[in-house]
């Protein structure tokens, strides 16, 4: 008997976060526009006829060519990746565009993913990695230790590539590819960035965060902290994601 997954992520908050960055997520997509872009750039190479689509990005990222006769967005449905309502071999294919990193059971997702897949069905997926945002993770951590004496979780934990490999093997897909890549952002100063998260709605979840609000010179001394370490010579910041793509077929 395996043990159940850790419950890392709230997920009523996850929904809320995405919710409420939905009104004005055009004005901070930056990142998920790049994935979308490569994940589009995937799907364009397969010659395949892959007209069931399901779309379970947190924003919707399919768009409706000529030849599809269907698509199920995400969002329409209000679906949780976590226990997916599809009958075995319900679609041609199936995207999610940065949402698999919020989902505590991981292989139980996957597995529902491959089984909803008809075969030779395709699913492409882009997520957030382990080492994604180091820099704000290692500011926040020594200036909330400098100014409040101890630490508390405000990055969540990300899934590496050989893990993530392992799982796509695990969940059964035929012929499963996982590669990365790294996207480098730049912003005027830590809360623009910080501001961009939230606008994409990728802010704290992890249900052992801290119930209480941070005292503001936690963040005053992070952004110190982040412009001497890591500012360019333009007087800017660098955000680093790495981006884990995920491709595999059904059978």
């Amino acid at each position: 008997m395996t043990s159940p997954s850790p419950i890392l992520f709230d997920r009523a908050l996850v929904r809320c976060h995405i919710e409420r960055a939905n009104a004005r997520f055009t004005e901070h997509s930056a990142l998920f526009d790049d994935t979308a872009v490569q994940l589009e750039e995937r799907r364009s190479d397969v010659l395949r006829f892959l007209p069931h689509a399901l779309d379970l990005s947190p924003f919707p990222f399919l768009a409706r060519r000529e030849d599809d006769d269907l698509i199920v967005s995400n969002r329409a449905l209000a679906l949780d990746e976590e226990t997916l309502p599809f009958a075995p071999h319900s679609f041609d294919l199936i995207v999610s565009n940065m949402g698999l990193h919020w989902v505590n059971d991981v292989p139980g997702a996957l597995a529902q993913i491959r089984a909803a897949l008809k075969p030779e069905g395709l699913f492409l997926a882009a997520l957030i990695g382990e080492n994604s945002l180091f820099e704000l993770r290692a500011c926040l951590l020594e200036a909330e230790i400098a100014v409040s004496g101890g630490a508390s979780p405000r990055l969540s934990p990300m899934i590496e590539l050989q893990s993530a490999s392992a799982l796509m093997r695990r969940a059964g897909f035929a012929l499963p590819v996982a590669d990365i890549e790294t996207v480098t952002l730049l912003y005027p100063d830590m809360f623009a960035l910080m501001r961009d998260l939230r606008g994409m709605g990728q802010t704290n979840a992890q249900t052992n965060r801290l119930r209480w609000p941070t005292r503001r010179a936690v963040f005053f001394q992070a952004a110190k902290l982040y412009r001497e370490r890591f500012g360019t010579a333009e007087g800017l910041i660098p955000a680093t994601f790495d981006i884990i793509y995920l491709h595999g077929w059904g059978k």
